[in-house]
Order: structure tokens, then C-alpha cells, then sequence
């Protein structure tokens, strides 16, 4: 069952903001802490971009972040978490370093280049300033997806795309939520048609209520070859967890991108999933961590078909058109 607002604010001190450019096809996503989240992380893909990644596996001595953020810009968006950075420093937050305090922020960005959208931003690139951008607009409570922030400029191997997220309560009240940027070099849909690999874990047609074809089918569907791609995510729940187990949150989460995206994780994506646990409630039994785990998958393969589900094609010449421009009326009522 999804939290209310099936999002991952449905988490209780997590607030999400976008910077969104159409002209230039690109954005920023930030997602902030209200205090400093348990957090880890992993990379899967092979090309990845990232700041900050390093500190997030389980031997690193900094447990703790103040926000994370995706991107597109591919190795130019990486200045997007300075922009936050900035917004963290001027409300006091940081981890504290003598009487300095310094903002944990990792970010993950994606390729979006060569899209169409206009990249001759001249000498410094404005991705610092949309950082800052999407932090000021950081908020609870809901949230557009689709072609907005980091999937703003995001693309497939079939059709445009875009931002999603999803949420799930656990039987013991633990909440579980995703956000994912999508922009695989694969595909979010079967073959060629309008059916998502996500369909068997799909809440109340969330992504249009389509299930799956049978015969399924499975043939390469790729981008091209030697460009990049990388669908880049966060997952979060309330729960008290360990750093190693918010470690395992993430492998967990990655499970929910190979159930989604066909193929994933290949040598010109740079798939990357962020993890946090706010600590809110305690968790009291293995099963509950277990299960935990289990809903991480479900919600990051939900939030990626949601993401494409819900974009629109970017207002520039031979733009990819979006799922809904290719089978808006095949939506099940």
C-alpha cells in the first residue's frame, strides 16, 4: 500500500525541489533532510558522474547527510551541489568541523547533452545556480513528476524520459519511498509497445494499468553505442538503520531498477541509487527489515515507470516523443 501521497515526501522530514530549464533540457532535483539522514549508497553502472559517492560506503567515517542530488549536465551538472551546498551553509547546517560546519551533500548526475536542448551556456555552466534553485524550493508534500528537475532532459531506448517516485508502508508502519531519474540507455517498455516492464508491482494503475504482454518481448533495445546514459535514484525510509543497512537499502533498491529497465546496469550507464534512513522508528524484527528491503525494489521499479508515464516530450525540434504522445489513448480506464 503507498503512503498517501504515493511520493517520497510521504517520508516525515524529507522535502524535495526542482530547478527545471526546458530551452536548455536539463534540471536538478534536490531532496533535503529536515536533520542529518543515515546514508549510503551505491554505483552499478559502468560510466558513472557522482560527488561526494565515496564517503558513502560503510568503512567511510561520515554517516550522515544533509541532502542529495540529482542531475542532468552529465560531468557540468556536478556543480549543482555546490548551489545546495550554499543553501545548507547559509541556514547553519553542516557537519561540524572545528566551528566550521560543512553540508554532506552527494550528488549523481546523468548524460543529458545531447537531447536538443540548447547547452551553449557559455563559460561557467548554470547548474550551481539551479542547485541553489531547487534547494530554495525544497518543500513537503506533493511534488510534479515527468519532465521536471533531473528528468527534465532524461531519455530511453523507446520513448522520453522523466522523474518518478512511489511509496510503501510496510505491516509494521515503516515508510518506504523512491525517487529515480530515468535515462536509460534500455528500455522502461516492453518491445515496442506500451507496456512496462514495472507492470506486476504497479499500485491502482499508477503508470496507466497496462500489465504485461505475453510473449514478452525480450530483444536489445539500446540508445546506440558509446552514449552514456545512467538513471540515477534515491530510496529513504523512517526506519532506524545502520550505515551497512542503509548499504543494503540501496543493493536493494538496484534489484528494483533490473526489474524495470531492460538492459540496466551496462557499461555506458552510470546507474546510481542513494540511500538514507531518517530514523524515525525502530525497527524490532528481522522480518521487518526484511521487508523493508523488499518494498525498496518495488517502489524504485513503480517510481521509474511513473517517471516515464508522466513526461512530455521537451519543446525543441525532433524532440523523443513521450509515452503518452506514442499511446496516450491506450491508457486502461
Amino acid at each position: 500500500m503507498p503512503g498517501p501521497l504515493n511520493l517520497l515526501t510521504d517520508i516525515e522530514g524529507v522535502t524535495v525541489g526542482h530547478a527545471t530549464d526546458l530551452a536548455l533540457g536539463s534540471g536538478v532535483t534536490a531532496v533535503v533532510f529536515d536533520k542529518p539522514a543515515m546514508a549510503s549508497g551505491t554505483v552499478l553502472g559502468g560510466a558513472p558522474g557522482g560527488r561526494e559517492t565515496s564517503l558513502l560506503d560503510p568503512s567511510m567515517t561520515v554517516e550522515t547527510v544533509d541532502a542529495f542530488v540529482l542531475s542532468g549536465g552529465s560531468a557540468f551538472g556536478l556543480d549543482a551541489a555546490g548551489g545546495v551546498q550554499s543553501g545548507l551553509r547559509e541556514i547553519g547546517r553542516g557537519f561540524p568541523v572545528g566551528d566550521v560546519r560543512v553540508p554532506i551533500v552527494p550528488q549523481a548526475i546523468l548524460m543529458d547533452l545531447l537531447n536538443g536542448g540548447d547547452k551553449n551556456w557559455g563559460l561557467h555552466s548554470p547548474y550551481r545556480g539551479m542547485g541553489y534553485e531547487a534547494f530554495k524550493a525544497a518543500t513537503g508534500g506533493a511534488f510534479p513528476l515527468g519532465t521536471v528537475g533531473a528528468g527534465t532532459g532524461a531519455t530511453t531506448a523507446t520513448v522520453k524520459g522523466g522523474l518518478g517516485s512511489a511509496s510503501a508502508v510496510t505491516s509494521s508502519g515503516h515508510v518506504v519511498a523512491a525517487l529515480v531519474a530515468t535515462n536509460a540507455l534500455g528500455s522502461a517498455t516492453v518491445g515496442d509497445g506500451p507496456h512496462f516492464w514495472a507492470a506486476p508491482y504497479e499500485v491502482d494503475k499508477e503508470f496507466g494499468g497496462q500489465g504485461l504482454p505475453f510473449p514478452t518481448d525480450t530483444r536489445l533495445r539500446i540508445k546506440g553505442v558509446r552514449i552514456t546514459a545512467t538513471t540515477i535514484g534515491v530510496v529513504v525510509t523512517d526506519a532506524v538503520l545502520t550505515k551497512a543497512q542503509a548499504h543494503r537499502l540501496s543493493l536493494a533498491a538496484h534489484d528494483g531498477l533490473a526489474r524495470a529497465i531492460m538492459p540496466v546496469h551496462l557499461p555506458f550507464d552510470g546507474d546510481t541509487v542513494f540511500s538514507a534512513a531518517t530514523a524515525e522508528k525502530e525497527v524490532k524484527e528481522a522480518r521487518d527489515l526484511m521487508e523493508i528491503l523488499h518494498l525498496a525494489a518495488l517502489v524504485t521499479s513503480r517510481a521509474i515507470a511513473r517517471g516515464v508515464f508522466e513526461a512530455t516530450a521537451l519543446p525543441v525540434a525532433n524532440a523523443q516523443p513521450s509515452w503518452r504522445d506514442c499511446f496516450g489513448s491506450s491508457v486502461s480506464k
